[in-house]
């Protein structure tokens, strides 16, 4: 039994020397061709991440200048806020109800002005905001002085814009002070309750990108009704003209039938006459006056 166990285990050990020598069938052309389809692929890569990596540097650029516009000089920053506040106002409301830095009648040049009818009146939409003092106050949340010269130069800014772009008579009784910046726009609202107030009771209503955009698709909505309602009128006005019309017509029409009526009378009478005239001119006729 022993031997013939050693004797299945050499058997099996030949066996696998035999595997182990034997030589593996290499086929070197598609091994060209892998490695052909390999390279086509790692070029395709490296082609996508050099653009993607041409698109990140030209992001990087963006946000560089957006940065530079937002904490570089005031005329670069004011051209920014305008030319976001005219996009807004340019894509919702139609052409003939707004005008960009027209003057008004006390020689004040707003940067927008939504035209109204009287009343409530135009309103004045101003996108300039003091933000040099919002970039000192969140360099050190801890400075206090930084924070309240943050808050007296908005309430400033909201003095001027209730005294300039609110003209009784003339503009709405209230105005908007445009933010081109959500992040500024709530914080204002979360840190500085006060001053928030304090623009409503200088009829000022701070707005950011967004609440514009509602603000002015309300107004919009507005103007639409308003429109209905005058051409409505203009409607009802013909209406009650061409029933003031109709009603002459019918009165007319009566009297013509009346004279119709009497024309009809007549024209009867005059043919009771003629058949009375008649048999007398036949009577007439029939007579011998002894004529030879």
């Amino acid at each position: 039994m022993t031997t013939y166990i050693f004797i299945m285990l050499a058997v099996i050990i030949v066996l696998l020397v035999a595997v182990l020598m034997k030589k593996p069938v290499v086929d070197i052309s598609a091994l060209r061709e892998d490695n052909a389809r390999l390279r086509e692929r790692l070029a395709e890569r490296l082609g996508a991440l050099s653009q993607n990596a041409i698109e990140l540097k030209n992001i990087s650029g963006d946000i560089a200048n957006f940065k530079n516009i937002l904490m570089g000089n005031k005329q670069a920053r004011g051209t920014f806020g305008e030319r976001q506040l005219e996009d807004l106002v340019a894509d919702i409301m139609p052409p003939e109800t707004y005008a960009f830095q027209s003057v008004l009648e006390t020689n004040v040049r707003p940067d927008c002005i939504i035209r109204l009818p009287y009343p409530p009146g135009d309103m004045v939409i101003d996108s300039k905001f003091p933000l040099e003092s919002y970039n000192r106050m969140i360099t050190d949340s801890t400075d206090m002085v930084a924070r309240k010269q943050f808050e007296l130069d908005v309430r400033k800014h909201i003095d001027d814009i209730s005294t300039k772009y609110i003209i009784p008579g003339r503009t709405a009784e209230s105005a908007m002070m445009f933010i081109a910046s959500e992040s500024i726009f709530e914080t204002l609202h979360l840190e500085f309750p006060d001053t928030i107030e304090y623009a409503g009771r200088k009829k000022v209503f701070i707005v950011s990108p967004s609440t514009l955009w509602a603000t002015l698709n309300t107004i919009r909505a507005v103007l639409s009704d308003i429109k209905i309602k005058r051409v409505a009128a203009k409607i009802k006005k013909e209406l009650e003209l061409l029933l003031t019309d109709l009603v002459r017509l019918n009165d007319r029409a009566i009297k013509v039938n009346q004279h119709f009526a009497l024309a009809q009378t007549d024209i009867e009478q005059l043919q009771i006459s003629v058949g009375k005239i008649t048999p007398r001119a036949e009577k007439l006729r029939a007579m011998d006056f002894g004529e030879d």
